[in-house]
């Protein structure tokens, strides 16, 4: 038998478990990843920049509404746009 799920419910378990998205972090906060919304190819192109589940993120700034935001990961800064940094569930530190 097949369930059909509305998009918007599959990816709000995170929520339940007071865990965040990074692109809903603020400005000078720090979480902890803790896994990604993706694929093999996300999980690689983040690993490929230092971004790991287990690795301590801080947001840097946040431009408005759509806008890239840039986090520092082990010592260095990185701009990530919102829909990269939505996908990565992080919990706060």
């Amino acid at each position: 038998m097949f369930i059909h799920r509305h998009k918007h419910e599959c990816h709000h378990w995170y929520k339940e478990n007071g865990r965040t998205t990074l692109a809903d972090i603020e400005d000078g906060n720090t979480g902890i990843i803790i896994s990604f919304l993706g694929g093999r190819m996300l999980t690689k192109r983040l690993a490929d920049l230092g971004l790991k589940e287990g690795t301590e993120i801080k947001v840097i700034r946040s431009a408005l509404f759509s806008g890239p935001m840039q986090i520092e990961v082990c010592g260095s800064r990185l701009a990530l746009g919102r829909g990269l940094a939505s996908k990565i569930i992080v919990e706060l530190k």
